[in-house]
């Protein structure tokens, strides 16, 4: 509808001047206080959010600092559109203050622009935008924000023992066209007695170790996220392949995870399927401490295997090999049905708008929904960007927070009007 482009281009300013207001907030999660679940900031950033819905007009909650929700009309929430204010830290390398929003251009840049504070301000304008405009609605819609997306989704657990979810729920925190599968992750975290060659690599199980030391040589690689490890180099399996007459320890990890190898065929796994791919098995960590050679495998597995099936593959294997399991933790994975009316209503939404062809796709990261029946990631990265999600000079374009409201705001309307 033009109307609601028209309105959104009028509140330009405003929308930006909130996210200024969000980014502002260093809202990375701190110490548990008393009433402050994750830390102040992360609350501090969700008070303001609130308050912005309350004077809105909008029946407004904050379920103790976990989360928030804000109701846009009398009605039963049919929709729920779930973002997060909480964001990874800044980091190193930003060619401008991260927690000062910058627009270079068209760029509004700043850490939390693209996940997931930008987002948020659109979804909360796309409600005001249905609202304003009087644009009559049969059902109710509840706008919900996190805190703690970004490590584990506490919030989210603690927000439904407290409340229902609505019956439908998206989040602008994946991509476009729509997200509607999630591989099952599992994180097996290992080791063993050890006297050899000292070995450090990787600080974070959830990436691709770009340097591993050894005593005092250092083999190089290319980081990347777990869930794409082709798009990088393992400096792990690297030392572990050019290597010979190592540890024996050493050399049965060699055998498990060839260079080069991403799949986990090696290990026994190996799994594909027609939806989401191949699988993929990483090792991700390797570090001697106390005498111990610890170890961390990253694993995310096809829509068709379950995360009893991986698990006991893997660990026989490794328990072979010599090692410990420290502990094995994950998750199964998650499939909304594409021909659901929910997901053809988002995707009719999405063609409609930008005029491009809509799609449902397969993914090995986990979204705030993975954990949701039905949910599916709608936004907010559109195909071709680089927002620099989690890395420095974090951004989004301003076309880009205008049409993720104005997408909102149409969906709004084609499942609640």
């Amino acid at each position: 509808m033009t109307e609601i482009r028209q309105y959104l281009e009028e509140n330009l300013e405003n929308m930006t001047a909130l996210l200024r207001e969000l980014v502002a907030v260093p809202s990375v999660q701190g110490d548990a206080e008393e009433g402050f679940p994750f830390g102040r900031e992360p609350a501090r950033a969700l008070g303001i959010m609130l308050e912005k819905c309350r004077e809105a007009g909008y029946s407004v909650e904050n379920v103790d600092n976990y989360a928030g929700s804000a109701d846009i009309n009398g009605l039963a929430p049919e929709l729920g559109i779930l973002s997060h204010l909480d964001v990874v830290p800044a980091g190193d390398g930003w060619s401008s203050p991260p927690f000062e929003l910058t627009q270079v251009g068209d760029r509004l840049v700043g850490r939390g622009t693209i996940d997931d504070k930008g987002p948020a301000v659109a979804a909360l304008f796309a409600a005001k935008a249905v609202k304003e405009l009087g644009i009559p609605l049969k059902k109710g819609v509840r706008l919900i924000f996190g805190t703690n997306e970004e490590n584990g989704s506490a919030d989210l657990s603690y927000y439904r023992s407290k409340h229902s979810l609505p019956p439908v729920v998206f989040t602008p925190d994946g991509e476009y066209p729509l997200i509607n599968a999630e591989k099952g992750m599992l994180r097996v975290y290992f080791s063993a007695k050890y006297c050899g060659i000292p070995v450090n690599a990787g600080t974070v199980i959830n990436a691709v170790p770009a340097v591993c030391s050894v005593d005092a040589d250092n083999y190089y690689g290319s980081s990347a996220h777990a869930s794409t490890p082709e798009k990088g180099e393992n400096a792990i399996t690297k030392f572990l392949g050019i290597q010979e007459n190592l540890h024996p320890l050493l050399n049965r990890l060699s055998e498990l995870f060839p260079h080069g190898e991403f799949n986990g065929k090696s290990c026994g796994l190996g799994f594909r399927d027609n939806i989401s791919g191949d699988m993929t098995c990483v090792l991700s960590m390797l570090n001697t401490v106390n005498g111990r050679l610890c170890g961390g495998i990253d694993i995310r597995f096809p829509l068709d295997r379950t995360k009893a099936e991986v698990s006991a593959v893997i660990c026989e294997k490794l328990r072979y090999a010599g090692f410990e399991i420290d502990s094995c933790e994950g998750v199964e994975p998650h499939c909304t049905d594409k021909n659901s009316t929910f997901v053809q209503a988002l995707l009719k939404t999405y063609e409609r708008v930008t005029g491009e062809k809509g799609r449902c796709i397969a993914i090995g990261g986990g979204t705030y929904v993975h954990e949701i029946d039905g949910g599916v990631a709608f936004g907010a990265e559109f195909p071709g960007e680089e927002n620099n999600m989690h890395s420095p000079d974090e951004c989004i374009t301003v076309e880009s927070l205008l049409k993720n409201a104005e997408i909102m705001a149409e969906a709004i309307v084609e499942i609640c009007g």
